[in-house]
């Protein structure tokens, strides 16, 4: 396991007669970008849920870095990141309590909890939209606070569901940018997308 971030083996989930994932085997290398093409209602986020273990699977086995989930799903959690599709933090806060408030989350000491916070906002371009509130960002913002929000603990792998999906042509580009920067810096990367060029 030490050359892959995910191994699975006939990973399976049903949802009642609903088949959702079916016999999924994958193995991802470390400190890559890996897409994970599909339409939608093909399972993609079923797949992601389960090696975030956010779901028990039906049948099969998963591990995540080398943990076994879903019983190591606990642990696992410090060590990933993830962005929904849909936007999933506070719209009635600012950016920056959005992302203060992750970074308890996180449970971030201190000085840490400065110092990620103040790289995220530049490496993300966030400064001059700290004391706006999320809601009024618009998607190609918001899709940047949730990443911003996602690496603040620095995770070794970072799961996007369909994270370029309500964004512009223009934003999409960007965002790949960030994508390639993370995977050169050494970070693991599974994202899904119905979109072929992507």
């Amino acid at each position: 396991m030490t050359d892959s971030a995910i191994r699975t083996r006939g990973l399976t989930k049903c949802f009642g007669e609903v088949m959702a994932v079916n016999n999924l085997d994958l193995t991802i290398p470390a400190g890559q970008i890996y897409g994970f093409l599909g339409p939608n209602g093909s399972g993609k986020t079923t797949a992601i849920r389960m090696l975030c273990g956010l779901l028990r699977p039906s049948a099969g086995e998963a591990q995540v870095l080398g943990l076994e989930i879903p019983r190591d799903a606990e642990r696992l959690r410090s060590e990933i990141g993830y962005m929904t599709q849909k936007f999933s933090l506070f719209e009635d806060l600012t950016v920056a309590e959005n992302l203060r408030f992750m970074a308890d989350v996180y449970t971030l000491p201190g000085k840490t909890r400065s110092r990620r916070i103040d790289e995220g906002t530049e490496s993300y371009g966030l400064g001059r939209f700290l004391s706006q509130y999320a809601a009024t960002l618009s998607g190609g913002q918001k899709q940047r606070l949730a990443l911003a929000a996602s690496m603040l603990h620095e995770p070794e792998l970072l799961f996007l569901d369909e994270p370029t999906s309500a964004v512009d042509p223009e934003n999409r580009r960007a965002f790949w940018e960030i994508l390639f920067d993370l995977a050169a810096g050494g970070t693991t990367i599974l994202v899904s997308t119905h979109y072929m060029d992507e």
